[in-house]
């Protein structure tokens, strides 16, 4: 195969800054394919001695196939950067389109819930835990659906480890305990209750939150077309 390098790219705008690098928007030149290059610099990396979570993010990333995962197309490096070819999501960050909007109403909520707890049970199911879910790392693609982002803190799942009582659940009795604000309906209000038991063992599986009655009746999720292989 032949050895990527930045030449074979037209870079564009800028999507976005992190800790690491940018991420632009970019077109490959002979196949005219529109991505998302994320640019990351070797001598932050080292710095901050995080080069096994990108080996990781790697790793794991290139091997989902989910159309509410955000595809990891390839990647190569020079010098001083790390390049990685990810799928473009013209509608940017869903932390981005929150704050334009001020609130999702119960239908577009539904439908993120419905497509965030799909993909995570995906995940699940191939042993990967994202641990970073967060506003800032939900992409949305060209329909506005949901797209999880950004495997830097992945792991793969140890059943060894299931037995916990879960991260951050003071934070999540936090949350519990607070009243719910006027405007969010009884059915996403039963729906918060049941994800923020104290006892992992007491919350709402993902397989029903995708079959809470709330979801079911307001999600407008819709799914990519399936090609099937001629005969």
């Amino acid at each position: 195969l032949r050895k990527l390098s930045i030449r074979d790219f037209d870079i564009g705008r800028p999507l976005g800054k992190g800790k690491f690098g940018n991420v632009y928007l970019a077109r490959e030149r002979k196949l005219k394919v529109i991505v998302a290059l994320k640019v990351l610099f070797k001598s932050q990396m080292e710095k901050e001695g995080v080069e096994h979570q990108l080996r990781r993010e790697i790793e794991i990333q290139s091997h989902l196939r989910h159309p509410n995962i955000l595809r990891f197309y390839n990647y190569f490096h020079d010098d001083t950067r790390v390049f990685l070819i990810l799928e473009y999501a013209p509608r940017g960050e869903m932390y981005k389109e929150l704050q334009r909007c001020g609130r999702f109403d119960d239908q577009r909520s539904a439908t993120y819930m419905e497509e965030l707890a799909d993909a995570l049970l995906y995940c699940h199911e191939k042993k990967v835990i994202h641990r970073d879910i967060k506003p800032e790392n939900l992409l949305l693609g060209y329909r506005g659906e949901l797209k999880i982002a950004d495997f830097g803190w992945s792991v793969h799942f140890c059943p060894s480890a299931a037995s916990g009582s879960g991260l951050s659940s003071q934070r999540l009795l936090i949350l519990y305990h607070n009243r719910f604000p006027k405007l969010v309906s009884d059915g996403a209000r039963d729906l918060i209750s049941k994800l923020l038991r104290h006892s992992p063992a007491m919350r709402l599986p993902l397989r029903s939150v995708m079959e809470h009655p709330w979801v079911k009746a307001n999600s407008r999720r819709v799914l990519p077309p399936v090609f099937c292989a001629s005969n």
